[in-house]
């Protein structure tokens, strides 16, 4: 069965990664590209789009620019990060047009979601503006959406924001726009969160980043070296840490089967010192949290998609 999905991201490598993951996947069916300015400068993040869009023969694929920013920006270093992507020895070099007229994202997202003749999957690996912003166009476009996997939230784990004057229980990118998320669940559509509880589990590690090394003879497993190396000094810890968050919650789309999924009633805090906490609440609404997932097949499906 193939999978229709259009795919929101904020440009970072792991988002890139997901992208490219969703490029090589036969089961999927890439609609469409919005970027929200995020964890990234749009520009930078725009074209390295493009460049893997070509570099996939893909394109025509529609990209979309988000023209929303959150109410808690991306630190500005973390933000600029994507920059050297484009100056990576696969992409620096790689051709493509730089359109000079891009559809915003929430209008995209909107006419692709009204044009489509079957419901259609869509994928948050950043905050969830844009599709919250296409919801406000049309709140009908409700029916069309399949399912929404984001990866997004912190339920029973500590947040990964450390920031003034919040308490650390929220994940980013839910904290970008607390506001929009907490609107997010009032649609009542079928939600699966893919939060740090899972994500956590899930390392990118050296023996990993070693096995993908050894298949660097396969131009997207070398690219995606490229793109794990410069992670290295992201997260300033004592040992490498960088974990699989976007590409664990891309490949939910492909590889259910993988992953334990519990039901839950799920709520958002909109403001105050815990903006952007997620937890269960008897009054939430329905979604499921991805709790578990079997990591070799994991590991293995990524390999194997990269190696093509």
């Amino acid at each position: 069965m193939i999978i229709p999905v259009i795919h929101d991201h904020d440009g970072s490598a792991d988002d890139l990664l997901s992208l490219s993951l969703l490029l090589l996947d036969k089961k999927i069916n890439l609609k469409a590209v919005t970027i929200t300015p995020a964890d990234c400068y749009f520009e930078n993040a725009y074209e390295t789009t493009r460049k893997l869009l070509f570099k996939a023969g893909k394109e025509n694929i529609p990209v979309g620019e988000g023209i929303y920013h959150g109410i808690n920006a991306f630190p500005s270093a973390w933000r600029a990060k994507p920059k050297i992507l484009n100056a990576l020895p696969q992409l620096i070099n790689e051709e493509c047009d730089v359109l000079e007229s891009i559809p915003e994202a929430h209008h995209l997202m909107a006419e692709q979601l009204a044009k489509s003749e079957e419901k259609v999957s869509v994928l948050l690996t950043g905050p969830c503006t844009n599709l919250v912003k296409a919801l406000a166009l049309n709140p009908g476009l409700s029916s069309k959406i399949e399912k929404i996997i984001w990866m997004a939230g912190a339920f029973d784990v500590r947040g990964n924001v450390a920031t003034y004057n919040h308490d650390g229980s929220a994940e980013w990118n839910v904290f970008w726009d607390p506001v929009s998320s907490a609107q997010l669940l009032d649609y009542q559509l079928p939600i699966t969160f893919v939060p740090l509880d899972v994500t956590n589990h899930v390392p990118v590690t050296f023996d990993f980043l070693r096995r993908l090394a050894r298949q660097a003879d396969y131009p997207w497993s070398n690219l995606a070296a490229q793109f794990w190396a410069t992670t290295l000094d992201t997260i300033p810890a004592y040992e490498y840490i960088y974990f699989m968050w976007d590409v664990l919650a891309t490949s939910l789309l492909s590889i259910p089967e993988a992953f334990k999924l519990e039901e839950s009633k799920v709520r958002i805090i909109s403001k105050g010192a815990s903006a952007g906490r997620t937890f269960i609440s008897d009054t939430g609404q329905p979604a499921r949290i991805a709790r578990s997932v079997e990591l070799n097949y994991f590991y293995d499906y990524v390999l194997t998609t990269f190696r093509q």
